[in-house]
């Protein structure tokens, strides 16, 4: 399978962060998260990813103010947030920095009280009795029908008006495997004959890269869950990997140990992963795809986040990984074997360790990351990529490796040598 769309090149080594404007700041709004924004350009971040900022329906609302993923227009903004003109200055002020961001889209329903369903009842699913209906067991939802030529076409010109008057520079589009396939197709090729567009699906299903540059890593993700409660090895962990290595050229995944549904509904990376969550942080920085970091894991964020009601993200003075996300993001940005490169996997025997090289020309980086929550282990790494002067990622300390080696690492632990090439 090849792909018809090629990735923009900013896009190419990017970071993604997820915002929550809802519950990054007191006020909520644009305006106060704006603040922010130097912060996180100094941490490396690339791409704002905003949750939905469009209205929320009232009717059939969860919670005190509902769901971001239930809209009542596609192209009005939610109020919560500020206006159209904060919005309009919040991507000004992205793009000043050096950033993009793109903006999450819901294709798949709307709110009961959207206002297609007075004026377009027949763009939406019915039951027998002809009322409108959700197909997958949300409340606050229905489902639009895609076999309505009329019905695609307006969403199509509502995503075409946030690139037009906003200068968006994409879309994470929700659920995209529940919308058929061949309208995400028409809808690049429409959006981004304004200008190129990353583009990132929230589904695993390998035929959508067709249409999508990124899309989730959900089957990674439940696998480590399954790995931490004992239920599988690092093997099935490699397998997946091993599957997604063999994704058409151009097409990536998104890797996170977080993210708004995760933290809200299932725990903290902290309640799962415990004192092994920054080495899987570690992982998604530094295999192949695209990071993600969602609303406060830098500080680090260690409740969940209520989705429907107002639940604040208790902001330490000074993130406390603010350090740890900008080194690993630095990297990525300073090493084409981390983007670029290709990945060889050490053996580690029964180790419970995941250790691999990442290599590029002449750029090599070793890690290694001990994914037990109890044991301390040794590693033995015997590789003609290894002779030479190492840095510690983030120690900076500069270590002389002969071509065998060992490495202790506690539980949790996490190593990064990244080769230094004699000029």
């Amino acid at each position: 399978m090849s792909k018809p769309f090629t990735v923009v090149p900013w896009a190419q080594s990017a970071s993604v962060y997820e915002v929550n404007i809802r519950q990054y700041t007191a006020e909520g709004s644009f305006q106060a998260f704006a603040k922010h924004l130097p912060r996180l350009q100094e941490m490396g971040i690339d791409i704002l990813w905003l949750m939905p900022v469009t209205p929320i329906s009232i009717a059939e609302r969860q919670g005190s103010l509902g769901s971001y993923y239930a809209c009542s227009s596609y192209t009005e903004i939610n109020p919560e947030f500020g206006s159209k003109a904060d919005f309009q200055a919040l991507v000004e002020e992205a793009h000043a920095l050096g950033m993009k961001l793109i903006i999450d889209w819901v294709a798949n329903h709307t709110g009961y009280d959207h206002h297609w369903t007075k004026e377009h009842p027949d763009w939406y699913v019915k039951d027998a009795d002809g009322n409108f209906t959700e197909r997958n067991g949300w409340k606050d939802v229905i489902d639009l029908d895609f076999t309505q030529a009329s019905m695609r076409q307006a969403m199509i010109a509502s995503m075409q008006y946030w690139v037009k008057e906003f200068d968006i520079d994409g879309f994470r589009c929700d659920m995209a495997h529940l919308v058929p396939l061949d309208f995400w197709m028409d809808a690049r090729t429409a959006c981004d004959t304004i200008k190129p567009l990353y583009w990132l699906a929230e589904c695993e299903e390998i035929q959508y890269h067709h249409a999508f540059d990124t899309s989730y890593a959900w089957w990674w993700m439940h696998t480590t869950e399954k790995f931490v409660k004992g239920e599988t090895g690092l093997h099935e962990i490699r397998e997946v990997l091993h599957a997604y290595s063999q994704y058409p050229a151009g097409a990536s995944k998104l890797f996170f140990t977080a993210n708004h549904d995760e933290n809200s509904w299932n725990g903290t990376e902290y309640e799962k992963y415990a004192n092994c969550a920054k080495a899987w942080a570690v992982f998604t920085c530094t295999w192949q795809g695209v990071p993600l970091i969602y609303s406060g894991q830098e500080n680090p964020n260690l409740k969940r986040l209520a989705f429907f009601d107002k639940d604040l993200i208790e902001w330490n003075a000074e993130p406390q990984l603010h350090g740890f996300y900008q080194r690993l993001l630095q990297l990525r940005k300073n090493n084409f074997a981390i983007t670029r490169g290709e990945t060889f996997i050490l053996p580690t025997d029964a180790l419970p360790v995941m250790a691999y090289f990442r290599k590029f020309e002449a750029e090599v980086v070793l890690v290694l990351l001990n994914l037990s929550n109890k044991e301390k282990v040794t590693v033995q790494v015997n590789h003609n990529w290894l002779p030479g002067k190492f840095r510690h990622l983030f120690s900076d300390l500069i270590y002389a490796f002969s071509d065998e080696e060992s490495y202790e690492l506690l539980p949790g632990d996490y190593l990064i040598y990244v080769k230094q090439n004699e000029s």
